[in-house]
């Protein structure tokens, strides 16, 4: 083939752009599937933190002492975090927070109230860790309070 003819052919424009599709659509997928990547490699290097409350079952209409012990997944105490405690299904009047010292220990005062008709309810825990180490992504043990 010549290259005069070559250049009169006209049918190679039509493949062209179909191609140029599936290059972007695999393209963009394999950006996709590197992103990710990329994206969870500052998860491997830190640990999940839970709460581990004494007691884990308060009653409604009074005040508690809850102390709550910021763990990692060994069941070490981790000092420094913060405890942030909240209404779930029961609700507190205010939010209560503490810090918690070298044995990893918060001491919260809680005062859950039950909606009517409610027999148990639950306080959220948050936990806010101390440094980028740790984070704190899934859900922590809670209060349980019950009606007695």
């Amino acid at each position: 083939m010549s290259a005069r003819s070559f250049w009169q052919d006209e049918r190679a424009i039509e493949g062209l752009p179909v191609r140029l599709v599936i290059a972007l659509v695999v393209g963009v997928a394999c950006l996709g599937v590197m992103m990710n990547v990329i994206g969870g490699l500052d998860s491997l290097n830190t640990t999940e933190l839970d709460t581990d409350p004494d007691p884990d079952i308060v009653e409604p209409g009074q005040t508690t002492t809850v102390n709550v012990t910021v763990v990692d997944p060994d069941g070490e105490p981790i000092e420094a975090a913060t405890v942030i405690a909240k209404g779930d299904t029961a609700t507190l009047p205010s939010f209560e927070r503490a810090e918690t010292g070298p044995d990893g220990v918060a001491t919260l005062e809680v005062a859950p109230e039950l909606r009517p008709n409610q027999d148990e309810g639950r306080i959220e825990l948050d936990i806010r860790p101390p440094n980028g180490e740790y984070v704190d992504e899934r859900e922590n043990t809670g209060l349980l309070v019950i009606d007695a």
